[in-house]
Formats: C-alpha cells, structure tokens, sequence
C-alpha cells in the first residue's frame, strides 16, 4: 500500500509540502528574476513592447490584433504540453501589477542554470501557457480603467463590441484553454473578511458561470487550485488572502470563461504596508502564478478541496484607510469636544499625461469607526485634534517656505502657510506643512471630503502629532 502511495504521488510531481516550499522558493529567488525595465505601475506600452521584443526562442511574440486606438495587442506562447493556460492581464488600464508579474515570468522562463531548471522543465512539457500581458494598451497610456470606447473590457464578453474583447474571445477559442488566469488589481481598501485585522493583499477566485453558482468539475478545480496557494502564501503574508464575491456578473469575462469551459482563477492585488506601488505584491503575484502552474502540470492541487477553499475570508470593501485616528477630542469651532475616529484616505492627482501624480488627503469617514483599520493607525491616547493655524506671514516662494523650521510651527499650532510662489502640487504635496499660494484657501473643518490640517495635543495640551495632507506627521 506504501508503495502504491509512493507512485500515486510521483505521478503528481510534488506533495503538499514540496508545493508549498516551492512557493517559498519562487518568493524568495525573485529578485534574481525581476524585469528591471519596468519599476513602478505607471509604465506604458512601448516599454511593455521593447521588453517583448528582447524575448528569444522558445518564446514565441506573435501580434493578436490592435487596440481602439491601434496600439498592438500581443500573445507570447511558451511550452508544448498537453494542457492549455491562458493568462491575460491589464484588461484594466490601471490595474498594472500582473503585467509586471508576467514580465517578471519571462525573465524566469527564459533562464538557465539555476535551482529551478527541473521545475520550468515539468511546467513547459506539461502546459502550453499563452499570454496576453496587456489586453488594454489604450488605458494603460492614460492610466484609466476603461478603453478608448469608454467601454469596461469586463463587462463586453458577451456583446464583444470592442475590438480587445474580440480578441481575448478569439484566442481563447483557438487555444481551447484548458485553464484561464484573469488578472487584476483592486483597491487597497479591501479588507480580509468581515471587521478585518488585515487588508486583503490578493483576493482570488474560482468564477461562477451561473445565477445558482454551481459549482462543476472545472469550477472545483480552481478552487482547489486558489485553496493550495492560500495555504502557501499564509507564510508570507498571513491573514491578508481573501476571497472575492462571487456574485454572478453575466457579461464578465471571467464568469464567461469559467462557462465557456476554462477553470478559471481570478487574482486580485489588493494592499500591503509600505506598498503603494505595489512592488512586493507583484513578487507575490509572481511566485503565486508560477506555483499554480506547477500545481497544474502536476495535478497536487487535487489534494485540496472546495472546503478548503471556502474557509478563506471574503474580501470586505472599505474596512480599510490610509490613517485613522482612533478616539480623538475634536475641538469643535462651536466651543464643545467630541469623541470621534477619523478616517483619511489618499487619493492620486495626475499630472504630465498620466506619467507622474501627487498624493490629495480627503476624510473618508468620520465617528464610531471601531471595525476599522489603517495603514496606519493612531490609537486612542487622551488625544486632542483640531484644525491648524495659518502662519501669519506670506512668504516669497516654495524654497523659503521648506526652510522654515516645520517642527515648530507644528509645536505653535501652525500647519498652514502661505507663498507667492508656490510651486507645483507635486513638489509640495508630502511636506510636514500644508503650503499654498498667497491667496490659497483650505479646509477649516472636520467633515467628510474634505482635507483639514490637524494639530493633535496629548493630554497636557502638547503637540505631537499633525495631520498635513491625510498623512500623519510625528512632531519632534
């Protein structure tokens, strides 16, 4: 019986443990493979089509067709195996981080004499993987969610009007797949179940292709698949895997897919401290797919079930904020105090065509926000919160305005000042002091939407903490 066992798991590849140190490993050589060419999310077509074109033998860059604005859409094709993946990316325009993630692949693909020359060998004899790293190219240059129709490539698999839509229904139907990987990025505000302690860093998903959510074989298997990874990644990031809703959404591509016969994997790159571009969840997303490959070409995911699957925590929009404070006295103009939480979120402001932006603090939310978190957090303390003094003086430009001894003026309940030449919002948008121009005006009150400077006392009337811009300055 041993010995039946023994066999049973060589005809897999690996058991569970191996898959899970796989992973591990995949995690932790990232850096040997990373695509230096692109190192933040807002890169843009041409830099994604200078690092194709680098791509050699067995890659195979084939050109699928052109975008609304015709900008070339490419399938890269690696292995010759018997299952077929396909995996498309950037259907969004701004959700860049597995397009990233897949460059990273191919330079791990494409490498030789290292530690993992027996694994890429099982993935590309046993799969034939087929890419589509960036179905949106005409978003991506603007940054924006929708094509150049204004249309949503998610909701267009089934009318198929744009000619992106076309194509990923095209090629999915001459490949056949076997296996679908349907790549996104989400809001770092989501939260890992319900009053989360942790953010949700990726959320997956195992699409439903009907109303009643049946679940068939092909459905199971990527269940399976999502609850394998979710064992693997607990030792990495803990707590912080989440499952997305999954609500039937009949024009979907994903819901589609999963019906068109494609078990089909949703990822979703959500949050992560000290992440804002998204840099470590790429390697996450990195070492993940090529996981799920693995676990694919060797069937360990059957190992897993639909059980195991349905104990990870839904994904909860909202439970998270850049900043909130916790318990705060606000000095209310009226002359009374109120305990309240306070919520700020961070919002991104373009400028230079979608190439650069500045971050713009807002308040999100405001009272008993005891089930929510933030990246960070400043707990209840005896605190005292109220909105900033404008510094007297107007002062000659931005340089003289950086000069001043920030500290100070935040210890006198100064936060705000004014220049005659101010500079542009991005050269001044994470200072510890609110600058703006001489006849600038800025939010005078605590109410939702709006971006007041704060002064927070202690309780022996100290100033500690200020809050310039949604973000929280320490003040020494």
């Amino acid at each position: 019986m041993r010995t039946i066992i023994f066999f049973l798991l060589l005809g897999f590849g690996f058991s569970t443990a191996a898959q899970a140190d796989w992973l591990s490993k995949l995690h932790d050589a990232y850096p040997d493979y990373q695509e230096k060419a692109l190192e933040d999310r807002r890169f843009k077509h041409r830099e994604l089509v200078d690092a194709l074109q680098k791509l050699e033998s067995p890659f195979q860059v084939q050109q699928e067709g052109l975008s609304v604005e015709e900008r070339s859409i490419h399938s890269v094709r690696i292995g010759d195996g018997p299952t077929t993946v396909l995996l498309w990316s950037q259907m969004h325009g701004d959700e860049p981080t597995a397009t990233a993630a897949l460059m990273d692949i191919f330079c791990f693909l494409q490498a030789k004499d290292d530690d993992f020359t027996a694994f890429r060998k099982n993935i590309l004899d046993r799969l034939t993987l087929v890419f589509i790293p960036m179905l949106n190219p005409d978003g991506a240059e603007d940054f924006e969610r929708r094509n150049a129709l204004g249309i949503d490539l998610n909701r267009d698999a089934l009318r198929l009007t744009s000619p992106e839509a076309q194509l990923l229904k095209r090629v999915r139907d001459e490949l056949d797949a076997d296996w679908g990987f349907n790549l996104h990025d989400q809001s770092r505000y989501y939260g890992a179940g319900f009053h989360p302690e942790n953010m949700a860093t990726l959320s997956f998903l195992a699409p439903a292709f009907d109303f009643p959510k049946t679940i068939n074989p092909g459905r199971e298997r990527a269940m399976q698949v999502i609850a394998q990874l979710n064992a693997s990644l607990q030792r990495h990031i803990p707590g912080k895997v989440a499952r997305y809703s999954d609500a039937f959404e009949p024009r979907a591509f994903g819901d589609n897919m999963q019906k068109w016969g494609t078990s089909t994997i949703l990822i979703e790159s959500g949050g992560y401290p000290e992440d804002r571009e998204k840099q470590y969840i790429r390697q996450l997303n990195f070492a993940s797919i090529l996981a799920a490959c693995h676990s694919i070409a060797n069937q360990s995911y059957r190992s897993f079930t639909r059980a195991d699957y349905n104990k990870i925590p839904y994904n909860s929009f909202g439970n998270y904020n850049d900043l909130l404070l916790r318990e705060v006295k606000y000095l209310h103009p009226n002359g009374n105090s109120y305990l309240i939480d306070i919520a700020f979120d961070l919002g991104e402001r373009e400028y230079g065509g979608a190439n650069g932006f500045y971050y713009q603090g807002s308040i999100d939310d405001i009272g008993d926000l005891t089930y929510q978190q933030g990246y960070t957090a400043l707990s209840s303390g005896n605190y005292t919160a109220e909105v900033g003094k404008l510094f007297p003086e107007v002062l000659a430009d931005l340089a003289e305005a950086k000069a001043l001894d920030a500290m100070s003026l935040l210890k006198a309940g100064y936060a705000v000042v004014r220049t005659k030449k101010p500079g542009p919002p991005w050269e001044r948008d994470q200072h510890p002091l609110w600058i703006l121009g001489a006849e600038g005006i800025y939010d005078r009150e605590v109410a939702t939407g709006l971006n007041p400077p704060l002064i927070i006392r202690n309780g022996a009337g100290e100033v500690v903490y200020a809050v310039v811009n949604g973000q929280l300055v320490k003040v020494e």
